[in-house]
């Protein structure tokens, strides 16, 4: 197992989360449009650069809205109204995109989005666990407690 320091460690897995994301929805996307690879290569980075913006944006969103309401845990139902809203704003930037890129009609375009949202559900579960099980938790590091560990 590897042991990387918190920072790195995050910065090892979103480096290499992305790329092998790129790779793999380059060929779904290949698959879902019938086209060739060549042709989905951009659209997979331009996802993935759309997807890494709006998550940023998106959280800081939601960090100031949990703020302004007082919200001091993450219940079920606020992970739940998270990852919902973080899901339709991406597929409100995405839809119209694959309708552009793939001149495709807008049921086609959510058939791709839909796509995409499972398999990167899937993948990101199993990149995880592959991930963790290759390098170790920051907490699983010597002796130091979670809280120990520098962001």
């Amino acid at each position: 197992m590897f042991v990387l320091e918190p920072r790195l460690r995050r910065i090892v897995y979103v480096t290499v989360f992305e790329l092998l994301a790129i790779v793999f929805s380059t060929a779904l996307l290949t698959a879902l449009s019938g086209g060739p690879a060549h042709s989905s290569l951009p659209m997979a980075v331009v996802l993935s650069g759309i997807a890494l913006v709006w998550n940023y944006a998106f959280n800081a969103m939601f960090e100031a809205g949990e703020r302004q309401f007082g919200i001091s845990k993450r219940t079920l139902k606020v992970r739940v109204v998270h990852a919902t809203g973080f899901e339709f704003g991406l597929f409100v930037a995405t839809v119209p995109l694959y309708m552009l890129w793939y001149q495709v009609g807008f049921v086609d375009a959510i058939v791709m989005e839909a796509a995409i949202l499972v398999f990167f559900l899937i993948y990101t579960f199993v990149f995880t666990l592959a991930f963790d099980t290759i390098v170790a938790l920051p907490q699983h590091v010597g002796n130091r407690k979670p809280c120990d560990a520098t962001p």
